[in-house]
């Protein structure tokens, strides 16, 4: 049984309380007992699994790093979000629990502070916990996270509320048709500028955390990009990678008429419905979108580079991840917000091959699994007297299908729905479900484009197989679900904080959003740190007064420590 988290001491790993200092680094070291691994999570915004190398031999992306993680990881060729929208997708994957138990509704929803993340349960276990990047959290920016080095790219607000009260509404901060439009190369961005910044201090962190010395606590350092998320630009360097590819149309074409109700709003509700794109224009988008996740792929080659010239990399347990996908033109819709697989299928790498052999895992899992393997990876569990959906992953690292699970549930109530729309995704089967818009039931294994609904396709009356699996679904679905409950809960959510919203946004404005600290007073060599500590910092690796590597022994006056 799982141990009572009342019963666990402040910090299982022996040694003595450590004041911390200098952007949540530890003045001194730290003694501990056996060596807890370190965790280095890397996720990327709106990346979808089926566009990528790894799971498409056909893939035109270019994605070395990525290619080579995957070569070292166990690789999970059938992963999904829990939502497919940033701030729910995100605020169930730290949680462990689908978006209806946090109130996760749409990207201004904030949840509990209360509610266990996986920042908690590895800080119950002596893991210095940091976040750099996107997380896209409202209100509490930390939840968990001893240290953030950065600030969000997004709103930590009310502002983003979806209006269920007025759905034929399109609000001004919706999606819209510019990012197709204006594809193509840039300068800079907001994103490229945003990016590179949590490059900076990730990389920094890991630097500081070596110069720590071998006594220094286990991290788990989260670095989220923003990138390959639309707008569809980048940088030359990265749009030229494709200079001469014929870039790849959408496979699927679906006209607007014959959409599904769902798919219907949501080109209604991104500015796209009355938009025809030219083959070019698509092929400019997708281009622009490419180089992003090229981008990505240097920005986690650099990554693993600092973890190996670190010597970080042996005791590094590497999770590769994304919140979302990105439709990019198949079906006729882009961006995300619906079930179909470039939405909603996102990477998942592990990788660790001195405790994990590297293999493929075939299974539907979701990044809600990613707290409870966490916890087994640590050697921790779940609190046994709280929630948990997610299921821990470790049967699948340890190459043991039979013990492990093949399903996946996801839920959406963010823009583009007027009533909850849920997945279950089981086996070759992905059932969806919304009241104002029916069921839907695709076979994945004999039709992977999700060419044919069986619903719409009257498959479900005419094989009785087909009608079996379709009925038992229907019934999962409204055991599992309240869905009059839960529409109540979201108009009764949506409510609140549009009247929350409208008064915080008259007279003085305070802003919710993080502000990391970044004291220059605090840094490089000053007066008032311990030369012990200004010892440390001088250089990575150590050497003696010959010039030879010291190992772990920091010698006096090493060069660089005093500033004379």
């Amino acid at each position: 049984m799982a141990p009572d988290l009342n019963s666990l001491p402040p910090s299982p790993l022996p040694g003595k309380a450590v004041n911390l200092t200098r952007n949540g680094l530890a003045s001194g070291p730290v003694t501990t007992g056996q060596k807890q691994p370190n965790i280095l999570y890397i996720m990327a915004d709106q990346l979808a699994a089926p566009l990528l190398k790894m799971y498409n031999p056909d893939s035109q992306i270019k994605t070395p790093n990525l290619d080579t993680l995957a070569a070292r990881s166990v690789q999970f060729d059938s992963a999904y979000c829990p939502s497919p929208l940033c701030a729910p997708s995100r605020m169930s994957m730290i949680t462990g629990l689908l978006p209806m138990k946090i109130g996760a509704f749409d990207n201004a929803t904030q949840i509990s502070s209360d509610i266990p993340t996986y920042a908690h349960y590895l800080r119950l276990r002596g893991y210095h916990t940091v976040l750099a990047g996107k997380m896209h959290f409202v209100g509490d920016q930390l939840h968990g996270y001893e240290t953030r080095l950065t600030s969000d790219i997004y709103p930590g607000d009310f502002g983003w509320v979806v209006n269920w009260d007025e759905p034929d509404t399109r609000l001004e901060w919706y999606h819209n048709a510019s990012s197709i439009l204006q594809a193509g190369v840039c300068v800079r961005s907001n994103q490229l500028d945003y990016d590179e910044e949590v490059m900076y201090r990730s990389t920094q962190f890991l630097y500081d955390h070596v110069r720590q010395g071998p006594e220094a606590r286990p991290f788990c350092l989260t670095v989220s990009l923003t990138h390959p998320h639309d707008p569809y630009t980048i940088e030359q360097k990265y749009w030229d990678l494709y200079e001469g590819v014929d870039i790849e149309l959408p496979k699927v074409k679906i006209p607007k008429e014959e959409q599904d109700p769902h798919s219907k709003r949501l080109l209604k509700v991104c500015d796209l419905w009355d938009q025809e794109f030219s083959d070019d224009q698509i092929k400019r988008a997708r281009r622009a979108y490419y180089g992003a996740v090229s981008y990505v792929d240097d920005c986690v080659g650099k990554l693993l580079d600092v973890l190996k010239r670190c010597r970080l990399d042996d005791n590094t347990i590497v999770i590769f991840s994304g919140d979302h996908g990105d439709m990019l033109g198949e079906r006729g819709l882009w961006y995300k917000m619906n079930y179909f697989e470039s939405s909603v299928r996102v990477p998942l790498l592990i990788s660790h091959p001195a405790q994990f052999t590297p293999h493929r895992v075939t299974s539907n899992v979701s990044t809600l699994d990613i707290l409870p393997t966490m916890c087994d990876l640590v050697g921790t569990k779940p609190s046994p007297f709280l929630p948990m959906d997610g299921k821990t992953l470790l049967p699948h690292l340890e190459g043991r299908p039979e013990a492990g699970h093949d399903e996946v549930f996801a839920e959406y109530t963010g823009e583009g729905t007027v009533r909850p729309l849920m997945m279950i995704r089981r086996g070759r089967w992905k059932y969806v479900t919304c009241p104002a818009d029916g069921s839907q039931l695709y076979d994945l294994e004999s039709d992977p484009l999700e060419l044919t609904d069986l619903v719409r396709s009257e498959a479900v009356t005419a094989d009785e197989k087909i009608r079996a699996v379709f009925e038992a679904f229907e019934r999962e679905a409204r055991e599992r679900w309240d869905f009059e409950d839960i529409t109540k809960q979201v108009l009764f959510s949506q409510r609140k904080r549009r009247l929350v919203w409208a008064a915080l946004t008259k007279g003085k404005f305070t802003s919710w959003d993080y502000d990391p600290v970044d004291d220059g007073r605090e840094k490089y060599i000053r007066s008032h740190i311990p030369l012990d500590d200004l010892e440390r910092r001088a250089r990575f690796p150590a050497v003696d007064e010959f010039g030879r590597e010291t190992g772990s022994i920091v010698v006096a006056d090493q060069a660089g420590s005093h500033g004379l």
